[in-house]
């Protein structure tokens, strides 16, 4: 993008709803959804700015490295100890912590904002790098010469061991909770962009901003437009915000997308309810 357009930035999201889960550019991606709010500031930087941090580094590939472990310390390199990225311990739930331009502006952010820093520029890089489904705190997945590790991009790009996955998910989600599978299984760049963006709604949501929330969700649904999940929550926001003919709209795309009898049953009698107020 070469300036901040809204509705530019709303046509490379919807190319990215209109395409596969994975293979697009995912800090692009994350560009535009921060463009939708900042409408007014010129995006060049901050593409330049991407392109900036490809170079880096490649400059500093001195080497091929031999191992995950080398090849995280390449990461580390460059976006942690030259461009001085750090996650935001100090005011975490901030809004901009989760906006990319704002993340660039102030080299603070959450994990997965800045998360999708790392798996740029390792993909420009040619290596393998994914997002996991880790509950609660995003971290990455780096493949490289048969090897694997994982990365904390909150914590300076650190990698983590089997029992550092243990006692992190334990920390989150309580001490019964053992560490399972599905909890470092891959998931897609579109997934990613979803949970950045969720990162704002649950923090309008928590504000009781449901304007603010609904906006976001309608934005998601510019790259999710077959999510039954989203459509209910836009039909949610919309209720209880008062547009109820939205609401109406939002949950009929809800029951032609969701696949469970007992949930469009219950989209149906909300359906009823609602449209017995426009009466």
């Amino acid at each position: 993008m070469k300036e901040n357009d809204a509705f530019h930035a709303k046509n490379i999201l919807r190319a990215i709803g209109a395409g596969p889960d994975s293979g697009f550019d995912l800090a692009e991606g994350a560009l535009a959804f921060a463009a939708l709010d900042r409408p007014r500031v010129p995006l060049d930087h901050y593409t330049g700015h991407l392109g900036d941090l490809a170079v880096a580094a490649g400059a500093n590939r001195s080497a091929t490295p031999l191992s995950a472990e080398a090849a995280a310390g390449q990461l580390r390199e460059v976006v942690v100890k030259e461009f001085g990225y750090a996650g935001d311990r100090l005011t975490y739930d901030d809004l901009q912590n989760a906006n990319l331009m704002r993340v660039i502006d102030r080299r603070r952010g959450l994990p997965v904002a800045l998360g999708i820093l790392y798996i740029h520029i390792g993909r420009a890089l040619g290596w393998t790098l994914n997002g996991l489904a880790f509950p609660g705190h995003f971290l990455i997945q780096l493949d490289f010469a048969g090897d694997r590790v994982i990365l904390d991009p909150f914590n300076d790009g650190r990698t983590l061991g089997a029992g550092d996955l243990r006692q992190l998910i334990k920390t989150l989600a309580g001490t019964e909770r053992e560490l399972e599978t599905s909890d470092y299984a891959a998931v897609s760049d579109r997934e990613i962009l979803l949970r950045l963006q969720n990162n704002i709604k649950f923090r309008h949501m928590q504000m009781r901003n449901g304007k603010a929330a609904l906006i976001t969700v309608e934005n998601m649904l510019l790259i999710a437009p077959a999510s039954p999940a989203l459509w209910w929550e836009a039909g949610m926001l919309n209720a209880e915000i008062g547009n109820l003919h939205a609401a109406t709209d939002a949950l009929e795309e809800f029951m032609r997308l969701e696949e469970s009898s007992e949930n469009r049953h219950r989209a149906a009698t909300l359906m009823q309810k609602l449209r017995s107020q426009l009466n």
